[in-house]
């Protein structure tokens, strides 16, 4: 006997159900969703979003790592406060391969080969909670192995590149280009109070040596006198060649963090001691360390040739070669309890390889 017929809620009409859905928290709706195929496609009704939407607009988003790589056209994502592993469903997508690279107000974006042709890639948005999508102005295919997506508030989508910066905002219906002129391609860049932020290499082939640089994003176009410029100061010293493979991630207020592994010197091949956090305070502009991982963590780490990370705000990932799990780094209340660090485990696909990801707020935000 199915288990629809052994259930009396099963017999419940459709309407009845969505008034008593309705009223638990998206993360119960979520867990749900995988309690059978009625349910799934009882939540996932345009009936059902519509009745929902505008309650849950009203409420913070439910905050996710998600992964970058997809795993048979699902999103995982990991809530830091249940300490569990959600998996949100791509199959409404009519694409093939479709990779998640940026979320924003409940939105991720993603490129996928075209059905049409399969050779060309376009950048698509979509939710999905209300299983609704949107595909962007084309873009060529270089775009896709070349450019950086990044994406700020309000829905303003950007595709860096070294030499272009491409933008794309809701009352657009093309993108704008605006020369980057930058001495290399921008690494890992972001969005703070209303200007973008990167690192770039200025070294030679042999010798790495990393700068910033920041651009300040204006609301309207035209946007060709927008420029990229380096921010440093002589009180800084050497706190980029300090660290090996930095990288930056979003803050908290008008902070951003950076990231990498700390040097024992400044000779070429010199090993790496720690993997720290520092942070940049952009309204006095003073370094100073916010975290440093563990070192029982870090011997994890220590023989992986190479690590990602990702995050923002007060959470921060790494996940390395062969390492298998996440490590997670999550900052304390100010005065009220220290930082916390732990291994995120069973991460899909048995944890091949190395993970890429991204702050997902999940929500029943609507497309723009």
């Amino acid at each position: 006997m199915r288990i629809e017929e052994e259930s009396p809620i099963y017999g419940l009409p459709r309407d009845s159900l969505h008034q008593i859905f309705s009223s638990l928290p998206l993360k119960q709706i979520t867990i749900c969703k995988s309690v059978s195929k009625f349910f799934y496609n009882t939540l996932t009704s345009r009936s059902f979003v519509h009745l929902v939407l505008n309650n849950y607009n009203k409420t913070p988003p439910l905050k996710f790592l998600a992964l970058r790589h997809s795993h048979h056209h699902h999103l995982h994502a990991f809530d830091p406060d249940s300490h569990r592993w959600f998996s949100f469903d791509l199959a409404f997508l009519p694409f093939r391969s479709p990779s998640p690279v940026a979320s924003s107000l409940g939105l991720v974006y993603l490129w996928a080969d075209s059905l049409q042709s399969p050779s060309s890639k376009s950048l698509v948005v979509c939710n999905p909670i209300t299983r609704s999508y949107r595909v962007l102005p084309h873009l060529g295919s270089a775009w896709s192995r070349h450019g950086s997506v990044l994406v700020t508030h309000p829905h303003r989508v950007l595709v860096l590149s070294e030499l272009a910066t491409l933008y794309l905002s809701t009352t657009l219906d093309h993108w704008l280009n605006f020369s980057s002129n930058l001495p290399s391609k921008p690494r890992s860049p972001i969005f703070v109070r209303g200007s973008l932020y990167a690192l770039c290499d200025v070294g030679s082939p042999w010798r790495s040596q990393w700068k910033l640089y920041f651009c300040t994003l204006t609301t309207k176009p035209p946007l060709s006198s927008q420029s990229w410029s380096r921010l440093e100061m002589n009180k800084w010293g050497d706190v980029f060649d300090v660290l090996k493979r930095p990288r930056l991630i979003p803050g908290t207020d008008n902070n951003l963090l950076m990231v990498g592994a700390l040097k024992s010197s400044f000779a070429l091949h010199a090993p790496c001691s720690a993997i720290v956090i520092l942070k940049l305070d952009l309204d006095t502009l003073e370094w100073s360390e916010a975290a440093r991982m563990p070192a029982d963590m870090f011997g994890c780490f220590q023989e992986s040739s190479k690590f990602k990370v990702f995050g923002g705000g007060n959470r921060v990932c790494f996940a390395g070669k062969r390492v298998g799990k996440l490590a997670l780094w999550q900052a304390g209340e100010e005065g009220i309890k220290d930082d916390l660090w732990q291994w995120i485990e069973g991460l899909p696909g048995n944890g091949e390889g190395m993970s890429r990801g991204f702050i997902f707020e999940a929500s029943l935000y609507d497309l723009p």
